[in-house]
């Protein structure tokens, strides 16, 4: 297989050799107006030779002559490979490989080529690849990720609302444990759902935009589920991850809570109150359940188990994301949504509601293996993120 770093780095003499020289493929076709020209574009007009030869305002005068039929080839549709990151068992960090001829994915009718330009690392990503999940999970080999943001390059013929060129985000796996995909966003290229995606908020760089989709939609459709509405009172444990964050922000901006508090390790009790924290608790110190204070809804982002059953008012919620619930608390796992990240744009846009990206990254796409392991330490504060997919 030919790798595809060397299949870029040719790629933009390659077609010149093919055809006997740029200048002789214009040349010819110039005297033949009925032959349909095909032109790889996108790497001729970078080609230090091809500007060198003059030949830039030749094909420029081409392009607007309506007697020659030219189809522009765009330079994605002949990459057939490309790099990303695999695992081909299940394991520990160490089973994480990074390939560069791994198989640009087909795009079904509802689907979208994305070009992704950054991802971003959830806990279910190395849980997963622990084969924790095994029983329901996609057999590997597989290409981790769930959070992507990036440029359409390519679309389904079923695909309405989208187009080449649209900046987009979102979670791409529907079910994030029934049978996911096998190949994720921790690649140059990967094949979404329509309906999963979103346009990227115009004011978020592409870092930001991956660094959101899973934990905002499990974030906000926690809250629904519990019945969460304004004037209610909330308590967030782990306040400080990449879920928890978001509960404290849509608590207050999106449903109008009338007291957030969450709990967080010491040094991170200012940033929970910058978050919109009314009471920010230190786990190490404080033990949450006993104090006097229940609350209307307690989200359960790190599995606290029987303690969060304890912390609510009676005829309260409580909503569990991992670990197991205790009655009258309920676990569910997110059903990705693309509509979900429009009703929350203006949100986003106006900077009401931001992302939390850990201070350690981004991470490059060559230290994949170091971010997950970096996650694993449970030591996040916000989101790991993976940025630039391709420098």
């Amino acid at each position: 297989m030919v790798a595809s770093k060397r299949w870029r780095r040719e790629a933009a003499t390659e077609p010149f050799r093919t055809y006997g020289g740029a200048f002789w493929i214009i040349q010819q076709n110039l005297s033949k107006p009925t032959r349909q020209i095909h032109l790889l574009t996108e790497v001729f007009q970078k080609d230090w030779w091809f500007h060198r030869l003059g030949l830039s305002e030749v094909l420029n005068s081409m392009l607007n002559n309506s007697e020659y039929n030219i189809k522009i080839i765009p330079t994605f549709e002949l990459i057939k490979e490309s790099n990303a990151w695999i695992y081909n068992e299940y394991g520990g960090v160490e089973v994480l490989k990074f390939e560069s001829d791994v198989a640009v994915p087909e795009v079904k009718d509802d689907q979208v080529l994305i070009k992704v330009a950054a991802a971003a690392l959830n806990p279910v990503d190395f849980k997963r690849r622990l084969g924790k999940f095994k029983t329901i999970d996609s057999s590997p080999p597989t290409v981790p990720g769930y959070d992507v943001a990036g440029v359409v390059v390519k679309v389904g013929s079923q695909v309405k609302g989208l187009k080449k060129g649209d900046e987009v985000y979102g979670d791409i796996n529907e079910k994030a444990l029934e049978q996911p995909k096998r190949f994720g966003s921790l690649a140059e290229y990967t094949a979404v759902e329509e309906r999963l995606l979103a346009l990227k908020p115009k004011n978020l760089d592409f870092a930001q935009a991956a660094s959101l989709p899973l934990a905002i939609e499990t974030a906000y459709e926690g809250l629904e589920r519990a019945g969460f509405s304004a004037g209610k009172s909330i308590l967030v444990l782990g306040g400080a991850g990449g879920v928890g964050t978001h509960v404290i922000q849509l608590a207050k901006q999106v449903f109008g809570a009338s007291k957030i508090a969450a709990t967080a390790s010491t040094g991170k009790l200012e940033f929970l109150k910058s978050l919109g924290a009314d009471l920010a608790i230190d786990y190490t110190k404080v033990n949450f359940e006993d104090l006097p204070e229940k609350f209307d809804v307690v989200y359960d982002a790190v599995g606290e188990g029987d303690r969060a059953v304890k912390a609510v008012k009676e005829g309260g919620s409580v909503v569990y994301i991992t670990g197991a619930a205790t009655p009258p608390g309920f676990f569910f796992v997110l059903t990705s949504n693309g509509e979900v990240l429009k009703k929350l744009s203006p949100f986003l846009e106006s900077g009401k509601v931001k992302p939390v990206l850990d201070p350690k990254g981004p991470f490059p796409f060559d230290k994949v293996n170091e971010a997950f392991a970096y996650l694993e330490t449970n030591r996040a504060t916000g989101k790991v993120v993976i940025f630039p997919i391709n420098p």
